[in-house]
Parts: C-alpha cells; structure tokens; sequence
C-alpha cells in the first residue's frame, strides 16, 4: 500500500515522500531512516480526489500571519509559545507545516530569521531581511506592525487598481458580446431578406450584408480562426517575452509610462523606508529592493548604488540616475540633514501613491462614459446600416 509520508527533512524544509508499507507505522519509519522528521502519514488518495486535495492548495497567507503572531506577541506570549498557538489552531495542512517548520527551527536553536529562510518559497527575502534587523535591535513587535502596515498600502494601490479596471473591462465584454451577436446572428437574417428584395443598398450596407452571407457560407471557417487566434493571444500572454514587450510598449506612451514609472518609485521608496526604518543599511536595503523595479529602473538603481559607494550623497545619486522626482529629491536631502531617511521614504510614497489615486479615480471617470460612448456608436452604426435599406424603402413609399 502506498503512503504520502510529509514532514521535515535535516535543513528544516517541508518535503512529502510516496512510500510503499504495510502500514503508516512501517511508512513513518521508513521516512524516519531516510532523515525526516515525520509530521504526518497518510494513505495516498488516487484519481481525482489526490488531484483536488494535493493540487488545490491554497497559499499561505503572510499578511494574516504577522497579525496574529504581533497580537499574540502583545498578549505577552513568547515567540514560541506563539508559534505553538497558531500550530494549534491552524487547519489547513501546507499552513500548519509551514509553522512547525519554524517552530522546529527555533528547538534546534535557530533566530527566528534563520527559521524562516528555510522556508524562502513563503517569507520573501525581504522580510527575513526585517526580521535579522530587528533581532539586533530587539523590535520584533514594532517591525511586525511596519511590515503590516507596508503590506497593507501595497495591497490597497493594487486594489485600487484593480477596482478602477472591473468596470471597463465589464464594458467591453458586454460590449464585444453585443456586437459580435449582431454580426453572427442577426446580420445573417437581414442578408436573407435583401437578397430577395432584389434593391440596390448603400455601399456600407451591402458590405454589412456581404458579410452576413460570408458567416452562411464559411462560418465554422471563421470561428476556427477566431478560435485560433483567441487562443494565441491567451497562450502569449502566459509568456514572459510577451508580457515583457507588452510592459516595454506600455512604457513608451507619454502619460502612462510616466506613472508607471512613478508607480514604480513609490513602492521602491516604501519598501526603502521599511528596511531603512527597521534597522538595516542603506547599501544593504538597495541591494534588496533591486528585484522589485522594471529592468530599465535596475541599471538606474546599479548607477545609483556605485555613485553612493563612491561617496556621494542618496539624494544626489538618485537624482542624477533618474531614481526622483521632484518630490522625492527634496524629501531625501531633508531626510540626509536630520538623519531620518526611513521617515522621509516613506512620506515620499504616501505622497506619490496619493498622486496615483487621484490620477486613476480620474482617469477611471473620463474612460468609462468615453468607453461606454463609443461602444454605443458602434452598435448604433450596425444597427442603422441594417435598418437603412428599410428606411430608404418607407420614404419611397410615402
């Protein structure tokens, strides 16, 4: 019989092994004499349900974590007496071997930092980074509550931005839909009935009903390229190479290149002012944040780092790199005068990510009803090359 045996291997990572044994007692040991520090055994489900237990696992959530850990850490616990709880009342099983991970960590007599760079496909290296800094300062409370509030306004820009794009994106779906039943169903029906009247149409009408007889005549030919072609366009998108020229074609555009760049530098800046904040160097927070920019901004950010390694102030090196605006280059020389650059990071990108709010609520309002105009337009033009021909006809008449 077949056992999916996880736990713990000698570096403290969560590993899973299949196993064949008479019973989960023989799997454990098994596992035991293979050097894991077995958590759990349990027989290996097959077919669909192994696919939905094993496959569907849902990520660990980091922000919740620190909330729980900081508010346990409040009430007074220990760290390891905090880890012990959340253990305890965790239910899903990737969650619960993340933290034992880290609990068994801190046993073999590890800092909590190193505890958590063995699992580095969970905590980012920017954390850990927080982490080491506050161990040597003793704030693991307060740098807890700055990586809360860090994550927090992170994810409300991506919120913001997010909501700003739901409703466009609902108007060219419902939009697209409506035109394309018009152009596949009903232009059809209306080429039938001209054919038969035997009038001359307008020259955009007659293209109108040509096509109407085109989708008659070679339709699955058409919704087979279409098909291909949908599906091209979703297979590029998965591609880095795409997304990248797409990002590169993005960043040319006059207004929206300038605030994705301003995008960029704001959540360049607040994550600067945690680790600066936190307790760690400048030179050590700019090698940390450099996977955060675009690559056009990193050869900046590698300018910068030489120009400060030469001897030269933040605030100059940035700004003569293109790390600034002209916010920013002002807030870093009064963070360089009263040594509170943390502080002045951070105020940098509260400012800049209020300029973007106030940019996307008002872009947002000008697209949509620009949108919604000229989704309306285009239904109106099919709609009117169809009904022409009949309104020709009744004016004859009379």
């Amino acid at each position: 019989m077949n056992f999916l045996v996880r736990g713990l291997n000698t570096a403290g990572r969560y590993v899973s092994l299949e196993l064949s044994a008479t019973s989960p007692q023989e799997a454990g040991r098994i596992g035991a004499e293979r050097g894991l520090r077995v958590l759990d055994v349990a027989p290996l489900q097959q077919g669909l349900a192994e696919f939905l237990k094993f496959s569907g696992k849902r990520k660990f959530s980091l922000l919740l974590f620190n909330k729980e850990l900081l508010a346990l850490l409040e009430a007074g616990l220990s760290i390891v007496e905090a880890l012990e709880t959340l253990i305890e009342k965790e239910t899903r099983d990737e969650s619960r071997y993340v933290l034992a991970s880290v609990h068994s960590g801190l046993h073999d007599g590890r800092t909590l930092s190193a505890a958590l760079e063995t699992q580095s496909d969970v905590f980012p290296d920017l954390y850990v980074s927080m982490i080491r800094a506050s161990e040597r300062s003793g704030s693991l409370a307060e740098s807890l509550s700055r990586y809360i509030a860090y994550q927090m306004q992170v994810y409300e820009m991506r919120k913001k931005v997010i909501s700003a794009s739901i409703y466009p994106l609902l108007l060219i779906g419902v939009g697209g839909m409506v035109v394309l039943f018009l152009l596949v169903y009903v232009i059809p029906k209306f080429s039938h009935i001209y054919a038969d009247s035997g009038r001359e149409l307008p020259t955009a009408s007659w293209l109108l009903m040509r096509w109407g007889e085109l989708i008659e005549q070679h339709g699955m030919l058409i919704f087979g390229i279409f098909g291909t072609l949908l599906a091209t366009a979703i297979f590029a998108f998965t591609r880095p190479g795409f997304r990248g020229w797409l990002r590169e074609l993005l960043w040319q555009l006059p207004v929206i290149g300038e605030k994705m760049r301003v995008f960029q530098l704001s959540r360049f800046y607040r994550t600067m002012g945690m680790l600066v904040t936190a307790g760690n160097s400048m030179m050590s927070s700019l090698d940390q944040v450099s996977s955060l920019l675009d690559v056009r901004l990193q050869a900046r950010l590698a300018d910068t780092k030489n120009q400060v390694r030469a001897g030269k102030p933040l605030s100059q090196s940035a700004e003569i790199s293109g790390l600034t605006t002209p916010v920013a280059a002002r807030l870093l020389r009064v963070g360089e005068r009263t040594g509170q650059m943390g502080k002045m990071m951070n105020h940098i990108a509260d400012f800049h990510d209020e300029e973007l709010n106030r940019w996307i609520e008002w872009a947002s309002r000008l697209f949509e009803p620009i949108l919604m105009a000229a989704i309306g337009i285009i239904v109106g033009t099919i709609v009117v090359l169809m009904y022409m021909p009949i309104f020709e006809l009744a004016g004859n008449i009379q």
